[in-house]
C-alpha cells in the first residue's frame, strides 16, 4: 500500500521540508519542527508512558516487559514518526506511569505519549489530547462467586475497591452519594492492588472497566473461576492514547497513523490479537470488538 498522506497539510509539508533538507543541513531542518516532533527529533527518543497491570491494553509480560494492545498501537505511532523524521535510529524509552500520575507524565514532558485505558473525556481534553477512539468500556463491578452482591444496589454497608485517580472513583462516589447508598470506597495504587483487596477480603467488590475486569481474572489464571462480573454498566468509558495539548504537528501525524492502520485493516488485526486470540498468559479474553468501535474504526478508513 503506498504511503499514506498526512492529514494537516502544513504538517506533511514541514516533514517534506524536513526530508529534502536534512542532508544538507540536519541542525537547520529540526528547527521547522514545533512540540513533541522538534523534540523527538532532536533527542532521537521517544519517550511511552506504559501501565504494568492494565491488561490487555498495557502491561508487563512474564519477562517485565511492556507489552499490549495500547502498546502496539503506539509503536506503530514511532514507525510513523521513524520514517517521517528520516530517524533509523529513533530509541523507544519505556516509563511506566499509574492512574494517579499518567496525566502529570504527559502534561510535564516525561513521556511523550501515554499507551494505557485512559479514558479520553471532556474534563480531560481541556488539559490533555487523544487519539482516535482505541476501545469503549464500562464501569462495571468484580464480585466474588457466591457473593450476596447481584447489583451496585447491593452494595449498602460494604466495601468497593477502585483503583485512585480512575474515572470509575468518581463514578461510583457520584452513584452512592446520588442514591444515598452508605457505601465505603478503598482504593488501590493499580489495578493489581485493587484487585488483591477483594482477593484478600478487604473489599467486597471492585469497581472498574469491564474489560480491564476481564483482564484481571484472565491473568488470575485458575484462580479467576472464583470471580464474576456483573451487568450493570455504570459509565461510558472511550479510550485513547494521550499526548499533550496544543501540539498539532504531533496529532497530525498520529491521527494520520490511525487512519493507515484503518485503511490497510491492521487496526482489526492488533485488536483481534490481544481480544481474540491467545493472551501471553495462555488465556482468552474472547471480546469480539463492540459495534461503536467498528463504526468508529470505519470513520477514519476502515473497510469490511
Amino acid at each position: 500500500m503506498p504511503r499514506h498522506p498526512l492529514l494537516a497539510a502544513p504538517l506533511a509539508g514541514l516533514l517534506a521540508g524536513l526530508a529534502l533538507c536534512a542532508s544538507v543541513a540536519p541542525s537547520r531542518a529540526v528547527e521547522v519542527l514545533t512540540g513533541t516532533l522538534k523534540g523527538i527529533a532532536e533527542t532521537g527518543t521517544v519517550r511511552l508512558g506504559y501501565r504494568e497491570s492494565s491488561l490487555p491494553f498495557s502491561f508487563a509480560d512474564g519477562a517485565g516487559r511492556p507489552a499490549g494492545y495500547a502498546l502496539d498501537l503506539c509503536l506503530e505511532v514511532v514507525d510513523d514518526l521513524a520514517k517521517e523524521l528520516g530517524r533509523s535510529d529513533l530509541k523507544v524509552r519505556y516509563e511506566p506511569v499509574t492512574s494517579e500520575n499518567r496525566i502529570e507524565a504527559v502534561t510535564s514532558g516525561r513521556i511523550d505519549l501515554e499507551c494505557g485505558s485512559t479514558t479520553a473525556n471532556a474534563e480531560r481534553r481541556r488539559v490533555v489530547a487523544f487519539s482516535p477512539v482505541t476501545y469503549f468500556s464500562a464501569t462495571k463491578l468484580l464480585v466474588k462467586r457466591g457473593a450476596p452482591i447481584g447489583s451496585y444496589r447491593d452494595l449498602a454497608g460494604r466495601t468497593v475497591a477502585v483503583t485512585a485517580g480512575t474515572t470509575n472513583e468518581a463514578v461510583l462516589r457520584a452513584l452512592f452519594a446520588r442514591l444515598k447508598i452508605p457505601a465505603t470506597i478503598v482504593t488501590g495504587q493499580d489495578h493489581a492492588q485493587s484487585f488483591a483487596l477483594v482477593r484478600d477480603g478487604k473489599a467486597d467488590a471492585l469497581g472498574l472497566d469491564d474489560v480491564l475486569l476481564y483482564g484481571l481474572i484472565a491473568g488470575a489464571g485458575q484462580d479467576g473461576a472464583a470471580y464474576t462480573v456483573l451487568q450493570d454498566k455504570l459509565s461510558f468509558e472511550p479510550y485513547g492514547l494521550m499526548f499533550r495539548k496544543d501540539d498539532p504537528q504531533f496529532a497530525g501525524l498520529v491521527t494520520a497513523t490511525f487512519q493507515r492502520l484503518a485503511e490497510s485493516r491492521e487496526l482489526r488485526w492488533i485488536y483481534e490479537r490481544w481480544f481474540l486470540k491467545r493472551l501471553p498468559s495462555g488465556l482468552r479474553l474472547n471480546v469480539p470488538m463492540s459495534d461503536e468501535l467498528h463504526t468508529n474504526f470505519q470513520v477514519i478508513g476502515l473497510q469490511d
